[in-house]
């Protein structure tokens, strides 16, 4: 891949991560509340710092068998096809279901990290990078020996811990901002009056992306 198509996949890897983090049922207004609960500062960074844990281990959970697959390169087109379907399928089932999953109410408030990991993996948010993931780490040679595939396999892993890092990195920034705004100035009352429900807008563009994926799968894309 030539460097403004990497450059451009890895802004859409901190795209992403500002999408989630400006979307509350990622948590930040979990972060609010426990602010607000304990009456101390403090723990505002310390329930963002737990819902980036949480963040963070999903989109590891979902991107490390996709890295892990990258010795297939056989199988490339294939496997981005397939990877662009289930982002796809995810989009179309969050448009027609918009229910937020139960089980996500019966996690204790104490338990950021765990409700974070499960929120992420319930409406898709790992599934979103992995088109991205998969082009960043898009590889062209079909005829790789065994320790070349290894490496490769090495260096993916490495690309999937970035990414994810990365893109939890800017989702705290932009969920912590939201957070700290709404707790020094507007306050809960603006956030209940005033916030848009962006179930439908996350749902749409998890069919863009995936959609996306499978375009770029194939050759001269």
């Amino acid at each position: 891949m030539d460097m403004m198509s990497t450059t451009a996949l890895w802004w859409a890897v901190i795209f992403s991560g500002f999408y989630h983090g400006i979307n509350p049922g990622m948590g930040w207004p979990l972060a609010v509340s426990a602010a607000l609960m304990e009456r101390e500062h403090s723990a505002m960074p310390k329930a963002l710092a737990m819902l980036a844990l949480g963040h963070f281990l999903a989109m590891i959970g979902i991107l490390l068998p996709f890295s892990l697959l990258s010795v297939l390169v056989e199988w490339d087109v294939e496997i981005r096809f397939v990877a662009g379907s289930l982002v796809v399928a995810m989009g179309v089932y969050l448009l027609i279901n918009r229910r937020h999953p139960k089980f996500l109410a019966r996690v204790h408030p104490a338990r950021l990290a765990l409700w974070s990991f499960l929120a992420a993996m319930a409406h898709g948010a790992g599934l979103m990078l992995v088109p991205i993931f998969l082009g960043i780490t898009d590889h062209s040679d079909h005829n790789m020996g065994h320790h070349a595939a290894q490496m490769l396999m090495g260096n993916t892993v490495l690309a999937a811990l970035t990414v994810a890092f990365v893109h939890t990195f800017a989702m705290t920034v932009a969920g912590g901002l939201i957070a700290i705004v709404i707790y020094f100035w507007l306050g809960l009352k603006f956030l209940s009056k005033t916030w848009f429900n962006l179930d439908i807008v996350w749902a749409v563009s998890l069919i863009l992306v995936g959609l996306f994926g499978i375009y770029s799968a194939f050759p001269g894309h």
